[in-house]
């Protein structure tokens, strides 16, 4: 099994993440397996992934996530979940500021983790 095959991410889904998505220090902008997404100190916390919106949340607040209509747990593929990441639902990408304020939190909770270290280059 080669390398994964993910569809690209919806340009509307792209301009409305470069909309909302924090961009000033500390958070900074880079790609995420190809796709538009955000890091601070090397944890990523947000960004894109096929036509979904993901961000990473702490335990309670993603508690509070969950419980909107349409939101699940982020799983990259099937039954593979990313701990802590959460799939913006489709109400949710209809209100740019709801929206924002989420994903000021998950930047929030992103500035309170350990750094991570660089990989070292091979």
């Amino acid at each position: 099994m080669g390398a994964m095959h993910w569809k690209k991410a919806p340009e509307s889904l792209v301009a409305l993440f470069d909309q909302v998505a924090p961009r000033d220090a500390p958070a900074e902008r880079r790609k995420m397996f190809g796709y538009p997404a955000v890091f601070v100190n090397g944890n990523m916390f947000a960004g894109l992934h096929e036509e979904r919106l993901v961000m990473r949340l702490p335990d309670e607040a993603r508690t509070e996530f969950l419980a909107l209509p349409g939101a699940v747990p982020f799983e990259p593929m099937p039954g593979r979940p990313m701990k802590e990441y959460v799939v913006a639902p489709a109400a949710l990408l209809s209100d740019p500021e709801a929206l924002r304020s989420w994903l000021d939190r998950s930047l929030r909770y992103a500035v309170s983790l350990p750094p991570k270290e660089p990989k070292p280059r091979k």
